[in-house]
């Protein structure tokens, strides 16, 4: 036991350490209500056509939408995935169309089609990390998140930035992979047994 208690308090040191530098951004989100939210097991990044758009490729975004999307249980899969998430980063200031909506959690509930669309205007100001999930099947984005600084434009050179908008951003996706959480708690009742 004694072992343990240096090792775990070292582990909360690191895990504390780690919150202090997330600096929540304010962040947007719509979606589509064709979306099947609780219905995706599967995700792959989406590559740019043709020559590289420097704006949609960026190897910690991609790291960190990975991480977050296998921490919800997502299985990354180049082969026909459910979803497919791509991202563009605007150095420029920009207008950008969004939709006033109920809050994903709670329109998922009833799942009311029949809900109106309330377009918003945004004025994003330079430096906004905009990511969108696509259904592969369904050939349409069903949901979009979008961020940027209040007091200032996201770094897209500085790491730590992009993690933070990509953590911002995908916190507003809160939906595990289907049959993840029963997965994981028939595991745990197996270890009880």
């Amino acid at each position: 036991m004694k072992k343990l208690l240096p090792s775990l308090s070292f582990i909360c040191l690191v895990f504390m350490a780690s919150c202090l530098g997330y600096k929540e951004l304010p962040v947007e989100y719509d979606y589509s209500y064709k979306g099947n939210f609780k219905k995706y097991k599967t995700f792959d990044i989406m590559k740019p056509a043709g020559p590289a758009d420097s704006s949609m490729t960026n190897e910690v975004i991609e790291k960190s939408i990975i991480q977050r999307m296998k921490f919800l249980g997502y299985r990354q899969n180049s082969n026909k995935p459910h979803l497919i998430i791509g991202f563009k980063m605007f150095d420029d200031s920009l207008r950008f169309n969004g939709y006033n909506q109920p809050e994903i959690e709670e329109w998922v509930k009833t799942q009311n089609e029949n809900v109106d669309y309330d377009p918003q205007k945004f004025a994003m100001s330079t430096g906004t990390l905009l990511i969108q999930f696509y259904d592969r099947r369904q050939n349409r984005s069903i949901w979009q998140g979008y961020a940027t600084t209040q007091y200032g434009s996201i770094d897209f050179n500085n790491s730590r930035h992009l993690r933070n908008a990509v953590i911002s951003i995908l916190d507003k996706y809160r939906f595990w992979a289907e049959g993840f959480m029963e997965g994981a708690t028939a595991t745990a009742e197996e270890k009880d047994l």
